[in-house]
């Protein structure tokens, strides 16, 4: 049997250049590799801090699927789905929390910075608390073997671990494997501000965005902050912009820029004004296909529907063995 990779994204709507060139290339990269790949819209996960923006989620996950496919995301290699048409996601969960020590919660590395930077009033409740619970049950049910991740979010995935041995020995059966991080390259993609790409900062570039607002974005980036006149010498890489330069311009042209840069032989408005030449040809293919998409919402709500039909089936499999080994005879009398 081919080995298992899966992974997930919150429909918070729209992509940016960041989701682009980060989670999803590598999603792509992979599906020419010979694994069984699961992707899913992580619908139930949106609502830990968004609930009473729910009546979004439906449409975030069009648009986000929408940029999937958009990007080169293959609906016929790879099984794409919704989290919450697959009911069992939510039983794995609600069995995994009765096992759950709230202490180990309370020490997942993002729980204290989350409730920092969104406010009590947003992660007071139980389903934030319980989130890394919810992400476990997501990557189990479907026995993942591998999950993509970048270097900084491996502590995270060791949770999932860190149950799996615990419930596997609780019912004194190997029922669940350890999923694996998949080490990836996440290209450091920087915001308008200097700050990392997020929509939440408002300092994005978007796969939405026209030819004429990505222009518009690229001529207020923060560059080098070395660089206040022409005549300074900077250091490219410590500029948001060649950091996309990396992405969408040639190896030869990146060296040239990089050693003119450091020679101050070449100005900021100069460098900007060949990024958005690059950066809007690039994009082009990919926008004339998500315009395209987005007049066939249907057909798109067809693969998310089939994709979900067939985890269900491999997650209904799954909790059959879940159920068996909690209330097998001899563990409630």
């Amino acid at each position: 049997m081919k080995k298992i990779v899966l992974s997930g994204m919150r429909p918070t709507g729209i992509l940016h250049l960041g989701n682009l060139y980060g989670a999803l290339s590598n999603w792509i990269e992979l599906q020419n590799k010979d694994y069984e790949r699961f992707y899913f819209v992580a619908d139930w996960h949106a609502l830990t801090t968004g609930f009473s923006n729910s009546t979004d989620i439906p449409q975030n996950t069009i648009n986000m699927v929408v940029d999937w496919l958009a990007f080169g995301l293959d609906a016929e290699k790879n099984t794409l789905f919704v989290q919450s048409l697959v009911k069992e996601h939510a039983e794995l969960f609600l069995l995994l929390s009765m096992i759950t020590p709230v202490s180990w919660l309370e020490r997942v590395p993002s729980y204290k910075d989350q409730i920092a930077q969104l406010g009590k009033s947003k992660t007071s409740n139980y389903g934030f608390l319980g989130y890394p619970v919810l992400m476990a049950a997501d990557i189990i049910i479907y026995k993942a073997h591998y999950v993509p991740v970048g270097l900084d979010q491996v502590a995270h995935l060791e949770f999932t671990r860190e149950l799996v041995r615990h419930f596997n020995h609780t019912v004194e059966k190997e029922v669940f494997i350890e999923p694996q991080p998949l080490l990836t390259e996440v290209p450091k993609i920087l915001g308008l501000d200097g700050r990392k790409m997020s929509k939440s900062y408002d300092n994005a570039i978007y796969l939405s965005d026209t030819e004429e607002e990505t222009a518009k974005k690229i001529k207020v980036m923060f560059t080098d902050p070395r660089r206040k006149r022409k005549s300074d010498p900077g250091v490219a890489k410590d500029c948001g912009v060649f950091m996309l330069h990396k992405i969408f311009t040639d190896k030869q042209k990146q060296n040239e820029i990089e050693k003119a840069c450091s020679q101050a032989t070449i100005g900021c408005v100069e460098c900007k004004k060949m990024l958005i030449e690059n950066l809007n040809n690039a994009l082009k293919p990919i926008r004339e296909k998500r315009n395209e998409l987005l007049q066939k919402k249907d057909y798109v709500k067809e693969i998310l529907i089939e994709g979900s039909k067939k985890a269900s089936l491999k997650a209904k499999e799954t909790m059959e063995e879940v159920r068996d080994a909690i209330f097998s005879k001899g563990r409630l009398g």
